[in-house]
């Protein structure tokens, strides 16, 4: 059965007022190497069917893996059951539609270990390049394509085909005492240049040679692109407007409402989503397959387009259902699978931000990043795999790592250079969010609460 049958099927069937249908089928090549060798690769493929049932404001959920065609009834059953069983739902409101979407009956798309055509070899060159040099790599290669198919009783036939690529490389050195890391997205990794990867990795052990040893405190610090996309993230997905509204984060106003309108930054930074950014392409309409704070399945359908959550340094938006906007009185800004951050034209390159720094740490990532409080957006987390100081525009060693604590929000305030965007992969959230376009930032005062051990 194709998942476009699956659809029509499941919204054949009676029992609920209303339905909704997601058929998401998917299949994943990887690659994974330690030691400068291949060790392994494979192809999986997967299939979920959620079935959203609506009877009266009452709403039931059930999805489930590998559904085959004489189990499609049973679970669209299941669903009926649960919406009538159910507490009618704050965010109940009509279904979106109708609207489908062009190549609606097509096959669902895929992949295959051939995506790996042209970036395999040019791994194995940069296996003998790391060996001749004294390094062992070690790391992944991942690409997936995921079809997701969106049908509704109220004339939603949406399907989007998103291809998700990453590359994690780490280099150790032979005594395996240094160790650095960088990683790349891409859509089908027709793009990804491993040689130069590799020379960066060996670059960063060679600063490691040196070490120098610090003490916990507040350093001017260059944070790369993949080190703000973790930060970006999380404010992104704090940003949630019905916690806002009721008073429960960093971007709760005082006295009641939301902070929507203040400046968070003196620069003319923005942060925004955009399903159409080059690059970084997602789906162009909402997929909710449950219903959350920030999501409601009710929403299942509607348009996505560019967003700004932060325009010229003052938040501009919060991620809004239906249901939430009226309540706030904002316009509907729901999730979009994708973020980007850029600062003023003619943003420097993270070399040339090291060439003009008098004495600063550069990082390479962040690791464990955890909330400590949402009032504030604090978070604590690690550095990892080089923290490497910078004095008179050089870099001349690695120091030991840190546990910082920041909030993104207020470093947002703190930021004295942005540099140029430019699409990166976060190290802590890659297995959620791959998909951003982020600048190297400096900040002058960044908070190394403690020394970590961590390696």
């Amino acid at each position: 059965m194709t998942p476009q049958e699956m659809v029509e099927r499941a919204l054949e069937m009676t029992g609920a007022d209303d339905r909704i249908v997601i058929v998401d089928e998917g299949s994943t090549a990887n690659l994974r190497f330690a030691g400068n060798t291949l060790t392994t690769n494979g192809v999986a493929r997967s299939a979920q069917l959620t079935v959203i049932s609506v009877t009266g404001q009452g709403v039931g959920v059930v999805s489930r893996a590998a559904v085959r065609p004489e189990q499609l009834a049973d679970v669209v059953a299941a669903a009926d059951r649960a919406a009538r069983d159910a507490q009618p739902s704050e965010d109940a409101r009509p279904l979106t539609g109708p609207a489908e979407s062009a190549g609606w009956g097509d096959p669902a798309a895929g992949t295959s270990i051939g995506v790996f055509g042209e970036f395999a070899p040019a791994l194995g060159e940069a296996f003998a390049a790391a060996e001749a040099g004294g390094r062992r790599l070690y790391g992944f290669a991942e690409h997936t394509v995921t079809s997701t198919f969106v049908g509704s009783s109220s004339g939603l036939r949406l399907r989007h085909d998103q291809p998700t690529g990453r590359l994690e490389l780490n280099a150790k050195s032979a005594d395996m005492k240094r160790s650095a890391w960088t990683g790349v997205a891409t859509r089908d990794f027709t793009d990804v240049d491993v040689a130069a990867l590799d020379s960066s990795l060996a670059q960063r052990l060679d600063w490691a040679k040196v070490r120098i040893d610090l003490p916990a405190g507040r350093y001017e610090t260059l944070i790369p692109p993949t080190a703000v996309a973790d930060l970006m993230i999380y404010l992104y997905w704090s940003a949630g407007a019905h916690d806002a509204a009721d008073g429960r984060t960093v971007f709760s106003k005082p006295g009641g409402g939301t902070r929507v309108g203040e400046t968070l930054s003196g620069s003319p930074l923005r942060l925004y989503s955009d399903p159409a950014a080059e690059g970084i392409q997602c789906a162009p309409f909402v997929v909710a397959h449950a219903s959350s704070r920030q999501s409601s399945v009710f929403d299942n359908g509607l348009p996505l387009g560019a967003t700004d959550w932060i325009a010229d340094g003052r938040l501009a938006g919060l991620l809004q259902t239906r249901h939430s906007a009226e309540a706030t009185g904002l316009p509907i800004t729901p999730a979009i699978d994708n973020l980007v951050m850029q600062g003023p034209a003619g943003g420097r390159t993270l070399e040339e931000m090291i060439a003009s720094t008098e004495r600063g740490l550069l990082l390479t990532c962040l690791w464990y990043i955890r909330e400590v409080d949402p009032q504030s957006l604090l978070l604590t987390g690690l550095t990892r795999d080089g923290v490497y100081l910078v004095e008179h525009g050089e870099v001349i060693g690695e120091v030991n790592n840190f546990r910082f604590n920041e909030s993104p929000v207020d470093l947002l305030g703190r930021i004295t250079e942005i540099g140029a965007a430019r699409q990166t992969l976060p190290r802590e959230w890659n297995d959620y969010f791959t998909r951003t376009i982020m600048p190297a930032v400096r900040v002058p005062d960044f908070n190394m609460s403690t020394v970590s051990q961590a390696s």
